[in-house]
């Protein structure tokens, strides 16, 4: 579903990313863990098509990326998640879907757009000014809905659970879980909390100083000497 090999990312003499290397297969979780500043957001930018790399290739569904813009990579299936909710100011609910849903699949739906509503609980929120009218969940809930109104195939989420309390985080994780098999999605996660990713992800992919340095399942991953050290400079965990 998604290949990248030798992918770099440079912004002058920093390099957010260096030659990051990995698969994906179709209807797989994978987890996107890494201490802050360790280039997560900067590959889903990289992979979404808002950031054109330095070096390295990206292949989405058999075919080259290439340069391609962020619209033509929804349009061809990637659909993302930015960290902080970004509703489109003096448009309602459903309006900010629609707008997303024509971006992204290039035409308008309004039984997906239910669907939507439906699955992330905001149908009797649909009218609302989806800028000042949502609590912090349902800002987040828009957020997926808006990637999921581009009819996407690969479905990145990017910390979509932070700053959530852990009753409603388990919740929201079983809703992403719905969402998910309804839809057959592929998907990314970036996440910091540890029980999320083991509950969400069976694989899980560390970036660390912009370098992959881990590749397994949350249990070999969370016990790598690597990954210990580089949330905390301690090898022992």
């Amino acid at each position: 579903m998604l290949a990248l090999d030798d992918v770099s990312m440079n912004f002058g003499g920093v390099a957010a990313l260096r030659n990051v290397t990995f698969a994906m297969d179709e209807g797989e979780t994978l987890g996107l863990i890494g201490p802050n500043g360790a280039g997560k957001t900067t590959l889903f930018n990289v992979i979404s098509g808002v950031l054109t790399p330095s070096a390295g290739r990206l292949e989405f569904a058999g075919k080259p990326l290439g340069k391609a813009a962020n619209w033509r990579r929804a349009r061809q299936g990637i659909g993302r998640t930015f960290q902080i909710p970004q509703p489109m100011h003096e448009l309602t609910v459903r309006e900010n879907l629609m707008v997303a849903q024509r971006f992204g699949a290039g035409r308008t739906d309004g039984r997906r757009i239910d669907e939507i509503l439906d699955l992330l609980d905001l149908t009797a929120k649909q009218h609302i000014d989806a800028a000042h009218g949502l609590a912090l969940t349902e800002q987040k809930a828009l957020e997926v809905g808006k990637a999921l109104a581009v009819e996407p195939r690969l479905l990145m989420l990017d910390e979509v659970l932070g700053g959530l309390e852990t009753a409603t985080k388990r919740a929201f994780g079983q809703t992403l879980q719905r969402v998910r098999e309804r839809y057959g999605l592929t998907m990314i996660v970036i996440e910091h909390d540890i029980e999320t990713i083991k509950t969400l992800c069976p694989r899980v992919v560390v970036l660390n100083f912009g370098e992959l340095i881990a590749d397994g399942t949350p249990d070999e991953v969370f016990n790598d000497a690597r990954v210990i050290r580089s949330y905390t400079g301690d090898s022992a965990a």
